[in-house]
């Protein structure tokens, strides 16, 4: 048996996707910016994907910018805008503790170049005041990032509040959607923000696709030079075949969105209050109410978090300690560390975050095997006593 709680890191391509990428890669060619039929039909295929990812976040297709993923994304965003609204003296960058690393690491590059960037803490919860991003606004702040989604704990942030705060600050805010696109309603009008980022592969998309939408007017330095690509924002022959599978992925998400991912919150629910009534000395990290439907993140007393991990893999099940950008890293969470958790917390946690293919057999698998382990391993950790 293999059970796969591991979304969060990257969801597994849906059927649809895999068929629409294996037609493209057969039947479409040519390239999108050639003349000829067959880049025509490239571009066609360009602009269908492109309105099926648009729809999924209540824009128009002319805002969309393919790119390699989320964190290409997320590097645009920031780094074209910091260098745009440079010029204008503003050289102030605002954004929170808890971001993911294509976001934090990218402000610190720009903090090394000359930038100034306030890090906005949370509360226990994860969540960020819109009022403290407020007072951290300056007159030369270019750009605040906040993200929607958290992808470590799953809470949502208040885009739309911090969004009344930034709007008439002449700032830009973008936003991380990573976690939250296909898993909550998007509309990038009633966010209010001015750029948002998206990876394909967190919705069943292929992976080394994403995007990012930039609302009309916003002006940003592309990051790439080389052709006219995607209106000049990102140099680059397109993927044709995987950006395609994106927009199958973008259409089958918003359909889900649509409906209701309410059959997945109630098996999370399931998986968290079946953890913490048979396992002793647990604790859900986050905010309880205000989070993605599909995330739970768990603190076990008395273990560390990765050998219980290996210990659910060698039982078939798939989860993770946190970021899978982080994988290997002996550092504790920063995540959990912004949360101002106790330090043992930070390293014996783990996230499950479930998708369309989890059953109610594979939740009351995890629940049922997770006791003894537990058990076991906080044996094994335990002091030696003398005399013994």
């Amino acid at each position: 048996m293999r059970i796969y709680l591991d979304y969060n890191a990257t969801a597994p391509p849906l059927p649809e996707v895999v068929e629409a990428v294996s037609q493209a890669m057969a039947g479409i060619p040519g390239n999108a910016s050639s003349v000829h039929t067959f880049g025509q039909q490239a571009k066609a295929a360009l602009d269908t994907a492109r309105t099926e990812v648009a729809r999924l976040l209540g824009a128009e297709a002319s805002e969309i910018v393919f790119t390699s993923g989320g964190t290409e994304a997320d590097n645009l965003a920031i780094r074209g805008a910091a260098e745009a609204l440079e010029q204008a003296g503003r050289r102030h960058l605002v954004t929170t503790a808890i971001e993911h690393e294509a976001v934090l690491n990218t402000m610190r590059a720009l903090e090394r170049r000359g930038w100034e960037v306030t890090f906005v803490p949370v509360d226990a919860s994860g969540v960020v005041s819109a009022d403290a991003v407020a007072k951290a606004i300056r007159p030369d702040t270019a750009l605040v990032s906040v993200m929607h989604a958290n992808n470590e704990i799953g809470t949502l942030q208040p885009i739309e509040e911090i969004a009344k705060h930034v709007r008439g600050s002449g700032a830009l805010l973008h936003t991380d959607a990573v976690q939250s696109a296909g898993k909550v309603p998007i509309d990038v009008k009633a966010l209010g923000v001015d750029l948002l980022s998206i990876s394909a592969h967190k919705f069943g998309g292929p992976k080394g696709t994403g995007a990012l939408w930039i609302r009309r007017g916003v002006r940003l330095f592309s990051q790439m030079t080389g052709g006219r690509q995607e209106r000049g924002r990102r140099a680059g022959t397109e993927n044709v075949p995987a950006l395609v599978g994106m927009g199958v992925a973008a259409r089958i998400a918003a359909r889900r969105v649509a409906t209701g991912l309410g059959d997945i919150a109630a098996l999370r629910d399931r998986l968290e209050s079946g953890i913490l009534t048979a396992v002793p000395g647990t604790v859900v990290n986050g905010d309880p109410a205000r989070r993605v439907p599909n995330t739970t993140n768990i603190s076990f007393d008395g273990i560390e978090a990765e050998s219980l991990l290996i210990a659910l893999d060698l039982e078939g099940v798939a989860i993770s300690t946190g970021s899978a950008c982080s994988s290997g890293s002996l550092e504790p969470s920063h995540v959990l560390r912004a949360m101002g958790l106790p330090q043992p917390r930070t390293r014996n946690s783990l996230r499950f975050s479930l998708g369309p293919s989890t059953t109610k057999a594979d939740v009351d698998f995890v629940v049922g095997v997770l006791p003894k382990l537990v058990s076991r391993l906080r044996q094994l950790g335990r002091p030696a006593v003398a005399g013994r």
